[in-house]
């Protein structure tokens, strides 16, 4: 069957259970690399949340249905680049009425694409259904085309529409949250907080506790409730360390959140909020200061200052924060009414840049030595793809006095790191992993005994190894 070639307005049935949307453009100088994207929309024409926008940092929606491929060069033809969106219209939730196909382009406009096409294949034969030869000019930003039910039946509309206001202008018209417009990127920095030297010179001084110190345990200052909460976790981290053979070890506690695109419904619904709770009983009975190091990250890292359990309300409030967590936090602009300590989390991005947060955390490390081994609780969604880097960041951090505990909240794309337990020709196994569905209904007894569990074996061989 020969692909029907489709002009700007036109529809065509589609009745493949799954199709694969190939945006399709001519390589050559000066041509911009471009990504394709997609939008899930309701009957009345909007995303239901920022969960509704698939992209390079937010591949998988979360229903399964429609999944971001990525790119290939020498696609359909010699010197061609495609970028594919997968779309299983069996599996779209029937609130989802409306799949838009974006691209976006990179480094230039779509007027500078030379045969720019889009391509609606089955994704079971791989035989080409539709193609649509697009034109543009200025635009930054292109809606290639639509998959939308009509009467209990899918078709395809080629669109061809244009924004000169990049992505983030089309998505805003969708409803996703948008911070800011997007600016020109800039050279990559190392973000930290506000009057904190930079992590490349030196690690900022700890932070003190508004007020300065106050007599009595750090917990004793907490609410009622919230104080509770941390003597039964604390209790129970206890017993996973005594179940683990490690009862009574103390160790430097360091949590690093995920501060990406995706991870925006997590922090909106206060799942974050609960996890550093959560963590901050492991610091409680770790670490004899009763404080952990934090770090954020997304395509930059940003040192947070130190979270001190006397103060985790305020803590959770300056640095856990909803507001600024959207897909599209690009910015450079500096934010006005920032508090004291605060980051501007526009300038930590959208992507995710694991490595560069592991070097800053083992360049802290490295730093500042301690007599106790660092325990790093490192958790994220997932999306990562810089797997060559994660692992030589890894693999180099074998020979210092550090565990990393990475924990996946809940996506299915974690690389190298779900890898990294069977990787042979290290001295010692310094990572550990595991993902959940929803860490917020897992019980704290197992969460800790899963957190725990390889830490204590990972001190015994790093001590006959001469690490520690």
């Amino acid at each position: 069957m020969t692909a029907r070639s489709m002009s700007k307005g036109a529809n065509l049935p589609i009745d493949s259970a799954a199709v694969r949307a190939e945006f399709a453009w001519s390589e050559g100088p000066g041509v911009p690399d471009a990504d394709a994207s997609a939008l899930l929309l309701t009957g009345a024409g909007r995303v239901r949340d920022d969960g509704d926008f698939v992209f390079y940092n937010q591949p998988r929606h979360g229903s399964g249905a429609v999944r971001h491929l990525g790119k290939q060069p020498g696609g359909p033809g010699r010197g061609v680049t495609t970028d594919t969106v997968e779309v299983d219209l069996r599996a779209l939730e029937p609130a989802v009425e409306r799949v838009v196909l974006c691209a976006s382009a990179d480094g230039g406009t779509f007027g500078q694409m030379r045969q720019l096409t889009l391509g609606i294949l089955d994704s079971g034969t791989g035989e080409e259904l539709a193609r649509f030869d697009m034109e543009a000019t200025t635009e930054t930003a292109f809606i290639g085309g639509e998959l939308y039910r009509r009467e209990g039946r899918w078709k395809f509309r080629a669109v061809g529409q244009g924004y000169d206001s990049g992505l983030a202008g089309l998505a805003t018209d969708f409803g996703i949250t948008v911070d800011d417009a997007p600016t020109a990127p800039t050279a990559p920095v190392a973000v930290t907080a506000p009057a904190a030297p930079p992590p490349v010179t030196g690690p900022p001084a700890p932070s003190v506790p508004p007020g300065g110190p106050s007599l009595g345990k750090p917990e004793d200052r907490l609410p009622v409730d919230m104080r509770k909460r941390l003597s039964l976790r604390k209790e129970q981290v206890a017993v996973s360390l005594t179940k683990h053979g490690a009862a009574g070890v103390t160790a430097r506690v360091v949590l690093v959140l995920d501060a990406s695109g995706s991870m925006a419904p997590l922090y909106t619904k206060g799942v974050v909020a609960d996890v550093v709770e959560r963590m901050a009983a492991v610091a409680a009975q770790l670490d004899d200061d009763g404080q952990m190091q934090a770090w954020t990250f997304a395509s930059h890292p940003a040192r947070l200052p130190d979270l001190h359990i006397g103060e985790l309300p305020d803590w959770l409030r300056l640095h856990v924060r909803v507001g600024e967590l959207s897909v599209f936090r690009r910015s450079r602009k500096p934010k006005k009414g920032l508090e004291p300590g605060q980051v501007d989390m526009r300038a930590v991005g959208i992507q995710n840049e694991e490595q560069k947060v592991i070097a800053q955390v083992r360049q802290y490390v490295r730093e500042n030595p301690a007599a106790v081994p660092t325990l790093v609780l490192f958790f994220s969604d997932g999306g990562v793809y810089r797997n060559a880097e994660i692992e030589r960041e890894l693999r180099e951090a074998v020979e210092e006095p550090v565990f990393w505990q990475f924990v996946g909240l809940g996506r299915s794309h974690y690389g190298v790191l779900e890898r990294f337990d069977t990787m042979p020709g290290r001295r010692v196994d310094n990572v550990g992993f595991f993902a959940v569905d929803d860490i917020a209904k897992v019980p704290d007894p197992e969460l800790y005994d899963r957190l725990l569990s390889e830490f204590p074996s990972w001190i015994k061989a790093a001590r006959q190894a001469g690490i520690l």
